[in-house]
C-alpha cells in the first residue's frame, strides 16, 4: 500500500513512518518543514519514502500529493498550542482550513481511508476523568482544541456526506525522540541557559496523561489493522497520568545538574487555554489488544534522556 503522512517529517509522523515502512508499506510524505526536518525520515530509501515539500493550504499542491494514494495519515498540525494565544488565526489555518483541504484532495481524488491526530483537549476541562471516547459535550478551551474538534467534524461530515473512512485517535501529551517542542523539550534548554535553576509554569501541580511516540505510532497502526467501522474514535495514552512537578524533578534527575532550584511562577495552568488536569479512559484502546511499552512516568524519563543527548545539554 500507499500511504499519504502529512507532517511526515515531524515529531510524531516520521515515527510513523518507520513503522509503516517496517510493515513493508510505502510512504510519501507530505510536509512543509516548518517543525519537521527532513533530516528524521532521511534513513529510509527514495524507494520507501518520496518526500513533497508542500504546504496544506495549496489544494493543488495537495490533490496532487493524493494521487495513487491508498490511504492519509493526517499529522500535520501547528505544534504549539500557546502560538495560538499570539496569533489567533494559526489554528484555523494550520488546523481547520488545512483538514478541508486534506478532505477535500480526498474526495477529488477518490482516497476513502483517512487516520487523524486528533487530542485530548476536544474534551476541554472534563468533568469525568478518566475521560471516556463518549463524553460530551466537547467544550475546548483553547484555539488548537477547537481547530481539532473542527477537524473530527470534517472527517465525520465527509464521512456521511462523500463516503470516506475514518479513525480519530485523541491523543494523550505525546513525548519521545525528535521531539522539537513541549515541557520536557522547553525544561532541558532552560537547564542549558542556567543550571542554577528551572523556572516553571504555573504551581506544578497540572496533571495528564503521557503516551511514548514509538508507542503512539504503533497504536494508531494497530488500531486501523483492527477496527473497521465507518467512524473510528479511539484515545491514546498509557492509562495513567504525571504532574509537571513530577517531570521537572526528572529532568533535573537525568540532567546530572545538582543544586539546581526549581522555581513556580504560580497559578493552577502554564498558560491561557491550557487544561490543568487531564487523564484518557484508554479502556478501548487495551480491550483491542494493544499495551504500550511505557507509562506516563517511564514515557517521560525515557524522552529527557533522548532529548538529553539529542540537545546536547552538557556541550
Amino acid at each position: 500500500m500507499l500511504h499519504l503522512v502529512t507532517g511526515g517529517a515531524g515529531f510524531i509522523g516520521s515515527h510513523l513512518v518507520d513503522e509503516l515502512v517496517a510493515k513493508g508499506h510505502k510512504v510519501r510524505v507530505f510536509d512543509n518543514l516548518s517543525s519537521g526536518r527532513e533530516e528524521f525520515i532521511s534513513a529510509h530509501s527514495s524507494s520507501d519514502v518520496e518526500f513533497h515539500h508542500g504546504d496544506l493550504l495549496d489544494l493543488e499542491a495537495v490533490v496532487s500529493s493524493m494521487q495513487g494514494i491508498d490511504m492519509v495519515w493526517h499529522l500535520a498540525a501547528n505544534p504549539d498550542i500557546r502560538l495560538g494565544t499570539r496569533v489567533t488565526d494559526t489554528d484555523l489555518k494550520q488546523g481547520t482550513v488545512a483538514t478541508y483541504n486534506v478532505v477535500e484532495a480526498m474526495r477529488l481524488s477518490g482516497v476513502k481511508d483517512i487516520a487523524f491526530s486528533s487530542s485530548s483537549v476536544v474534551y476541554g476541562e472534563a468533568a469525568v476523568m478518566p475521560t471516556p471516547e463518549d463524553f460530551g459535550p466537547l467544550f475546548p478551551i483553547s484555539l488548537y482544541g477547537a481547530s481539532k474538534l473542527a477537524g473530527e467534524g470534517l472527517l465525520t461530515s465527509w464521512t456521511g456526506t462523500f463516503g470516506l473512512r475514518c479513525w480519530i485517535f485523541r491523543f494523550a501529551n505525546i513525548v519521545g525522540a525528535r521531539g522539537t517542542h513541549g515541557v520536557i523539550f522547553d525544561f532541558i534548554h532552560k537547564l542549558k541557559a542556567d543550571s542554577s535553576r528551572l523556572e516553571v509554569l504555573g504551581n506544578g501541580l497540572q496533571e495528564k496523561s503521557y503516551m511514548e511516540v514509538n508507542d503512539t505510532a504503533r497504536a494508531m497502526i494497530h488500531i486501523v489493522e483492527q477496527a473497521d467501522d465507518d467512524i473510528n474514535c479511539y484515545n491514546l495514552g498509557s492509562g495513567d497520568t504525571c504532574s509537571v512537578k513530577r517531570i521537572a524533578e526528572i529532568v533535573v534527575e537525568e540532567s546530572g545538574f545538582s543544586d539546581v532550584s526549581i522555581e513556580y511562577t504560580g497559578g493552577d495552568r502554564g498558560w491561557a487555554g491550557d487544561v490543568p488536569k487531564a487523564m484518557l479512559a484508554v479502556d478501548r484502546l487495551f480491550q483491542s489488544g494493544f499495551s504500550p511499552t511505557f507509562n506516563s512516568e517511564e514515557a517521560i524519563r525515557h524522552t529527557a534522556r533522548s532529548l538529553i543527548e539529542e540537545i546536547g545539554l552538557h556541550e
